[in-house]
């Protein structure tokens, strides 16, 4: 049997994780992470602070009660420095250049499967570390979990091999459904605990205002893409993404606008209206920071998605070389947004992933400025 260090983060995921490691007969210990200090991080707009106990600290109560429950012994490791060094200032750089990245891909590969992996290896002399995501590893290879609803192997698209060798995710071949009722049978203070949403580590927060915290406001015009006449006004084109509709505040429309593109330098925003989708597709684009953990693929079963809660999309790739390639779906895609990440899959393995760094249709780069 292994000593497996389990990331309890008082989610009902985590917590079933422990418990099903240590019904296998592994010495399972827990450690819960804590990368988020809203006093430190200057966290004042946009968070909620008329909750009696803040939702980390909360979290923190559930992960020990659930470790006393199970018999396990649990420690807390801060990685605040990390995750601001490694994530966060990465996520307001992109935001203030007008791109979108996505903070959960960068916490798995920076954090929890790095300084948190490389902690517990050496601090407990681990042979593994376990997470509550729904994924599932077979050596240092990464598939998809049998809960396609739940499958989190989009945000996993960006750890290596040796992360993959080093990592058991127990609740790959289980529902979330069974994950409740089995938290529940055991009465975990967890099993009907709502699941964490919002930025990783940092949870919810009124996005905009959160931002302004980090990107001071810089007010400009909204333009209709077509007319190029002045439609509005905005606080910072830089927190607006290709396709949002809310928070744009046109009045007087006859029906709904959308973003299509931003011109920072300009403080512009440019939109269209929603009958007039063809502003927002793209056929074709490029991606960076390329991480493949399995270069053996079959080619024409190639299926990508721009973004989590999207159904895969047929693609045809070309490697330009170890950090780049070129993305074609002739059938076109809606609102693919530069900084975001694309994830490449072989019918259930995940190959890994990219960056989506600029988007094209028929062969023009799209940007609107």
């Amino acid at each position: 049997m292994a000593k497996i260090i389990v990331g309890l983060s008082g989610g009902v995921d985590s917590s079933v994780s422990a418990h099903l490691l240590q019904k296998q007969g592994h010495e399972v210990i827990a450690v819960f992470m804590r990368n988020w200090d809203s006093i430190v991080n200057n966290d004042i707009l946009g968070n909620n602070y008329s909750q009696e106990q803040c939702t980390q600290e909360q979290d923190w109560e559930d992960a020990k009660e659930v470790a006393k429950k199970l018999g396990i012994p649990i420690f807390r490791k801060d990685f605040i420095q990390e995750y601001w060094d490694y994530v966060f200032q990465y996520f307001i750089d992109e935001y203030k250049i007008g791109r979108t990245p996505n903070p959960d891909i960068l916490c798995n590969k920076y954090i929890k499967f790095d300084k948190f992996l490389n902690y517990v290896l050496s601090e407990f002399d681990a042979d593994y570390i376990a997470m509550g995501h729904y994924a599932k590893t077979v050596g240092d290879k990464l598939f998809r979990a049998k809960d396609k609803n739940k499958d989190q192997t989009y945000f996993l698209a960006q750890l290596s091999n040796f992360q993959l060798s080093k990592t058991i995710f127990p609740l790959a071949d289980l529902e979330k459904s069974e994950v409740r009722k089995i938290a529940d049978e055991l009465g975990l203070i967890t099993a009907k605990k709502k699941d964490s949403t919002g930025i990783c580590f940092i949870g919810e927060r009124k996005f905009t205002d959160f931002l302004q915290n980090y990107i001071p406001s810089q007010p400009g015009n909204i333009i209709d893409i077509k007319t190029k006449k002045i439609v509005g006004s905005h606080i910072g084109a830089m927190y607006y993404t290709l396709g949002q509709r809310k928070g744009l505040n046109l009045g007087g429309m006859s029906e709904p606008y959308f973003v299509v593109g931003h011109n920072i330098s300009k403080k512009e925003i440019y939109v269209a209206p929603a009958s007039e989708k063809e502003w927002l597709i793209s056929d074709e684009l490029e991606a960076i920071n390329l991480n493949l953990n399995d270069w053996n693929f079959n080619p024409n079963n190639i299926t990508a998605k721009f973004r989590y809660r999207q159904n895969d999309v047929p693609i045809k790739i070309k490697i330009i070389d170890e950090n780049k390639v070129r993305v074609f779906y002739p059938q076109g895609a809606e609102a693919v947004t530069p900084g975001q990440q694309i994830v490449f899959y072989d019918g259930e393995k995940c190959l890994g992933g990219a960056t989506i760094n600029k988007i094209y249709r028929k062969n023009k780069e799209i940007n609107y400025v």
